[in-house]
């Protein structure tokens, strides 16, 4: 199996996607003082799918709606419960969000531990963005759980890039 990675420049800052030749491994959020590697300009054979998704992740953070349903993700080692529930967040397109509660009752999970099972499974996505679990919030709208480097003002960027109602916007009566 081999298994490479590039970094690339977003709004939110250097971002960088690991892949085998199955699909995405993991994608990795800024951090303070910058990600290290060779960027998607300088690297060699970097794979369409790569270069797609890494376009696909800049044109969202830049305000964008590309269709990135289509990604390979290599989901190996997963469980088939994080894999349905990140299925369910790759149908969240970008610019709004859904309730860890809707989320679980998408995928068929009405039960009072379902919610808490969703945030349990997201808290564990290495896909950030493809896999955009920063599009799930509590049921009031509150941000909650996002263990990705910055944490909740790292989530709310994100929804303020997007454009998602309620994140990033001006009030005008308030």
């Amino acid at each position: 199996m081999t298994t490479t990675m590039v970094t690339f420049d977003t709004a939110l800052g250097r971002c960088a996607v690991r892949w085998s030749d199955a699909g995405i491994t993991s994608v990795l959020l800024p951090i303070a003082g910058g990600r290290a590697g060779p960027t998607i300009e300088e690297a060699g054979d970097v794979p369409p799918f790569v270069r797609r998704a890494v376009g696909g992740m800049i044109a969202v953070l830049a305000g964008g709606a590309p269709e990135l349903g289509e990604i390979p993700l290599d989901e190996r080692g997963l469980d088939d419960w994080r894999r349905t529930v990140y299925a369910a967040a790759r149908a969240i397109p970008p610019g709004t969000t859904r309730s860890y509660g809707e989320l679980a009752r998408t995928i068929g999970r009405a039960d009072p531990e379902a919610a808490r099972d969703v945030g349990a499974a997201l808290a564990r996505n290495p896909f950030p963005i493809l896999v955009p679990c920063h599009r799930v919030v509590a049921a009031n709208g509150a941000l909650h759980g996002f263990s990705a480097p910055g944490g909740l003002a790292t989530k709310r960027r994100m929804l303020e890039l997007e454009g998602a109602p309620g994140y990033g916007q001006q009030v005008l009566f308030g």
